[in-house]
């Protein structure tokens, strides 16, 4: 005897929006609700490093913004992103809304264990469909970037260094990545220790 159908509920932007405030970060990927918990101390590292340095990148060359969810990045009715860091293009005027955002230059999400395969899989066609320029995935515990471009099928797995140009008339961004996984999983001291 077969088991009935299971109703699998659609989900809008705009019913994720009237979501009440509870703390944790929802995104709506083509139709499907995500909800991301607090992010672990691996993850913040990451983005404590990568953050500062790409913003005096953009900030210097004026290319765009750089960014940090929680940020509501709307491409669609049924597609609602918060990626961990983001450049929003640079133009005249300044976007005063999340909703004045309606494409990226760059998107980079933090693995963890909890959004690991949201981030590798139905973020990345997400932002490929979209014709985000660049997708990186940083995985921590691989000490890598995967770089993904619209159209690739496989990302450019980035070990020693990463350097991005988003606009050939400028210097690229450059991350020296063995420095920068160092910096990111060494533990932190013990309070107290020498």
């Amino acid at each position: 005897m077969g088991m009935p159908a299971q109703h699998v509920e659609e989900w809008t932007v705009e019913r994720a929006l009237a979501l009440p405030e509870d703390g944790n970060r929802y995104e709506v990927l083509d139709g499907e609700l995500f909800v991301t918990p607090a992010p672990t101390w691996g993850h913040q590292s990451a983005i404590e490093r990568l953050f500062p340095a790409l913003q005096r990148y953009t900030d210097e060359t004026r290319i765009g913004w750089t960014k940090l969810s929680p940020a509501d990045i709307v491409f669609s009715p049924r597609r609602l992103v918060q990626p961990d860091i983001f450049v929003v293009p640079w133009r005249d005027p300044r976007p005063a809304a999340w909703t004045d955002v309606t494409s990226l230059l760059l998107a980079v999400e933090v693995l963890s264990p909890s959004t690991a395969r949201a981030d590798r899989h139905k973020k990345r066609v997400i932002y490929q469909s979209e014709g985000v320029p660049e997708y990186w995935i940083v995985d921590g515990d691989a000490a890598l970037i995967e770089r993904w471009r619209p159209g690739d099928d496989r990302p450019e797995i980035l070990a020693d260094h990463l350097a991005w140009h988003p606009r050939t008339d400028l210097p690229p961004f450059m991350i020296e990545l063995p420095t920068f996984f160092a910096d990111v999983v060494s533990p932190a001291p013990r309070l107290g220790s020498s």
